[in-house]
């Protein structure tokens, strides 16, 4: 007990002799935000603080924090089955959530591939596409096409398709695989050059891939539901294989619940993460439509998809999952994001004009504003969390994706304490 005691005052030092945190120079790091518990879009912290959220954990926790409908479903599921292997076995959450996640998948995207986290969502969906073309006798067709401006995870395939020029993965630029990365087709002159560039390299393409109405952690760029269009004719035309990888758009985040539908455009493999279990626990899903299943449909061995993450399906991740949509199909949460971009749109207006900022924009349950340059991003943080909220900068964009859930009143306080941050401090 006296041992337990102790702990309890040490460890918010602890942390030094063994963690790694990411995204940090360890060396000069600031201290992380000790935090006790959790409630709506709510943090309290070890001091007695509580910081109202305003990205939901990187945009997972769509619910808010410790929603009781999902806390109970992973607690029954805990009592009877934690997790078995998905190799051979199998289970009924897993089963259940597939099946709805197909119904809510336009088109014919049917078949649920399960793993763990986003960055291995996509590296199936990369494997899938180059091993169609292989399964249907096509040497070649190895390289996909990606956008300058994406974010697609931090392992080594998907860093290959992210922007080259992107801070965090620069120092690979030699050891990574190479793709083709080009710029988002805006204008018909932007559509008319990518063409160019498709037709001469067509043999080597095996897909497209791109986050669809927002490119995420690449800044926070939008663009129009027509580009998406314009890439599904451009993949009808080359035949290629077209990729969204909606694990920052999915389930509500834009205002439908995948960007997919605001475009009414079909991908051949969409990609999901993040918000899936309501932000408690690690699943994503790859998605694939019945032409791309079909490739693996074979009498030959060589012929399945190799792939199998050791938590696959996980029986937790997928109760906390159903979860996570039985609130979507009970809730409002689309009203809700139409509510919060009204919101952020009033709240984040003021900090247009001001200097140092070169664009305000919103797009559902996300607001942006982008500075000309961000000189001490850690300074920055700390003003925020003196004004009572967890705000996470990069780059040189501050932003907000908050919960869904979250009330008029603390929105607000996000809102002004970034409307006078930007106005009135030096960032």
């Amino acid at each position: 007990m006296a041992e337990d005691l102790d702990w309890q005052e040490r460890w918010q030092e602890a942390w030094r002799d063994h963690i790694w945190l990411p995204y940090a120079q360890m060396k000069h790091v600031l201290p992380p935000l000790p935090v006790v518990a959790t409630q709506g879009s709510r943090i309290r912290l070890a001091d007695g603080r509580e910081l109202i959220d305003g990205i939901a954990s990187w945009w997972t926790a769509c619910h808010g924090y410790n929603h009781p409908h999902i806390r109970d479903a992973v607690t029954r599921q805990l009592e009877t089955l934690p997790h078995v292997m998905f190799g051979g076995l199998m289970h009924e959450p897993a089963v259940r959530l597939a099946a709805r996640l197909a119904a809510l998948m336009p088109g014919d995207l049917d078949r649920v591939f399960f793993s763990d986290s986003g960055s291995v969502a996509v590296e199936v969906a990369m494997k899938m596409a180059i091993q169609y073309w292989l399964n249907k006798g096509v040497r070649g067709r190895t390289k996909l096409l990606a956008f300058r401006g994406a974010y697609h995870g931090d392992t080594f395939a998907t860093m290959a398709i992210c922007d080259p020029d992107e801070g965090m993965h620069k120092h690979f630029a030699g050891v990574l695989p190479q793709h083709m990365i080009a710029d988002l087709p805006r204008t018909e002159e932007e559509l008319t050059a990518l063409d160019a560039l498709v037709a001469q390299h067509a043999d080597e393409l095996a897909a497209i891939i791109v986050e669809p109405l927002v490119q995420g952690a690449g800044g926070m760029i939008f663009h129009a539901p027509d580009v998406l269009r314009r890439l599904r004719a451009l993949a009808d035309k080359y035949d290629l294989i077209l990729i969204f990888d909606e694990i920052f758009t999915g389930f509500g985040r834009t205002g439908a619940m995948f960007a997919c539908e605001k475009a009414d455009v079909v991908p051949d493999i969409i990609c999901l993460s993040k918000a899936l279990t309501g932000g408690t626990m690690p699943l994503a899903a790859t998605i694939a439509r019945k032409k791309i299943f079909d490739a693996f449909w074979s009498d030959e061995p060589t012929q399945a998809l190799m792939h199998g993450p050791t938590y696959m399906a996980n029986a937790l991740a997928c109760a906390a999952a159903n979860a996570s949509l039985d609130l979507f199909e009970r809730e409002p949460r689309l009203r809700q994001v139409a509510a919060i971009e009204t919101a952020l749109k009033a709240g984040l207006e003021p900090c247009r004009g001001a200097r140092n900022v070169r664009d305000v924009r919103v797009r559902g349950a996300i607001g942006v504003v982008e500075l000309a340059k961000i000189d001490d991003l850690a300074a920055l943080k700390r003003r925020f969390v003196a004004r009572g909220v967890f705000v996470r900068p990069f780059g040189s964009i501050i932003y907000l994706t908050p919960a869904l859930t979250i009330a008029g009143d603390e929105l607000r306080q996000l809102t002004d304490a970034i409307a006078n941050v930007v106005k009135n401090d030096v960032v």
